[in-house]
């Protein structure tokens, strides 16, 4: 099974960036960042975790608040680096592990956490700033990254004990992974910093301090805080450290502290720490009992005739075309796709098996493939091809013997708005043409 080899705590201000980008190294400001990370990088070249499960938060690049969660898992297969306004860094993008983190994501709903989860967006200095000071990245990163973004920006934010419990259930999320696989987990953010308003530029290095005692010795008293004591203490950004609760949460009760720094250059108290947990070992059976709870709301779906459950794995497997139906709401890629289905199909990039299915308006093939039914209505609408049409091809059925089977059989219709008078949903010969998926 999967294991938790240790806790890494790392500030993410960008001035971490900003240093390792212009290479301060021998800046006797900035050098006290590249002393203060090696011990982590050291660690980490040592233990040669397969995954990084990393906490951290956007900076309203890449969650705005048109969807704002409290916890959003990143299940994608590769992870590039954001533009913050002025262009990415020049990093290479980082290998997710879909597979974990379907895992992860699976077992996290079963200990009722409401996670939402996401792919295909790139990741700021949240995550990237420590990241570039962690690990050798040329040509490639070593490990693999599991993101797990925390929404601290908007409020209401979840409780500090409420970080601390989700440790305690991405513990078992990673021991009831069937694999062998090293998981190191990563907390960013902190420490004590305030950027807005007339307190901006507040530090509290005592409190900062104390707050690396008690993470360590005491994590159930940080627990316990208010959001507003965090505030006070660390200023209103720096309350953002309750995320590093959850790494905490994550490991045993008793730690071991490998490595600690503190350093305040400018905005925030940079902090870098290692723990490594003493005892605590899960029994197998314990293992065995929560993979069990997982199974319970899937238990006989199988034999749901015709049924196709869409899951993590099939949104990570078919995000392209998906994502290339999804792109049916807007009115340029919809008119670009009616004029030149080939040209369009190109543009998006899809594979030869993609567009056959397309092309043939193979709807159950879609389906099979893992196209989500509503991307199919959608495409059903561009096309002027009514629900039934579909519903019956899904079938194997023609459109008039699925007909048969509805209290009002001759109810034609679609999520088509304007465009519906385009279609001629009653015209018969074309509803026995269009079953030919």
């Amino acid at each position: 099974m999967a294991r938790i080899i240790g806790g890494i705590a790392a500030s993410h201000t960008p001035t971490i960036g900003f240093a390792f980008d212009k290479n301060k190294r021998d800046d006797p400001v900035w050098a006290p960042i590249f002393e203060n990370f090696a011990p982590l990088a050291d660690w980490l070249a040592q233990k040669r975790p397969d995954v990084l499960l990393l906490i951290y938060n956007d900076h309203i690049t890449s969650f705005f608040f048109d969807h704002y969660s409290a916890f959003a898992l990143g299940v994608g297969q590769e992870w590039s680096v954001a533009d913050e306004g002025g262009g990415p860094r020049d990093l290479p993008s980082i290998q997710g592990h879909p597979e974990f983190a379907a895992h992860v994501g699976k077992s996290l709903m079963t200990d009722e956490f409401d996670m939402s989860f996401f792919q295909n967006k790139p990741l700021d200095h949240g995550c990237f700033s420590p990241l570039s000071m962690l690990c050798p990245h040329q040509p490639e990163w070593p490990v693999k990254l599991v993101p797990l973004q925390m929404g601290v920006l908007q409020l209401p934010v979840p409780s500090a004990r409420r970080f601390y419990k989700l440790g305690q259930a991405l513990r078992r999320a990673v021991e009831s992974y069937p694999e062998d696989l090293d998981v190191a987990i990563v907390a960013t953010g902190g420490l004590s910093h305030q950027v807005h308003g007339e307190r901006s530029g507040f530090n509290n290095t005592p409190w900062d301090h104390r707050f690396l005692d008690l993470l360590e010795q005491d994590p159930e008293q940080l627990a316990g805080m208010t959001l507003a004591e965090y505030a006070e203490l660390g200023g209103y950004e720096g309350a953002e450290v309750i995320m590093w609760l959850t790494m905490r949460g994550a490991l045993p009760a008793n730690v071991v502290c490998k490595h600690r720094s503190y350093y305040l250059p400018s905005m925030a108290g940079i902090a870098t720490a290692i723990y490594e947990g003493q005892g605590g070992d899960t029994r197998p059976a314990v293992v065995e009992r929560h993979r069990e709870r997982m199974a319970v709301e899937l238990t006989n779906v199988e034999k749901l005739e015709g049924t196709y459950p869409f899951s993590i794995e099939t949104a990570v497997k078919a995000y392209r075309i998906n994502e290339y139906l999804h792109r049916m709401i807007e009115p340029a890629h919809r008119e670009a796709f009616v004029a030149d289905e080939e040209a369009s199909f190109e543009a998006a990039g899809l594979s030869e098996q993609e567009r056959d299915l397309l092309r043939r308006r193979d709807w159950r093939g879609l389906l099979h493939y893992g196209v989500i039914f509503f991307m199919l209505e959608k495409l059903g609408a561009v096309t002027g091809v009514a629900n039934l049409h579909i519903y019956a091809a899904m079938r194997g059925q023609t459109l008039e013997a699925f007909q048969k089977t509805r209290n009002a059989p001759g109810a034609l219709y679609s999520v088509a708005g304007k465009t519906a008078a385009k279609a001629d949903w009653e015209d018969a010969e074309k509803a026995k043409d269009i079953n030919k998926g």
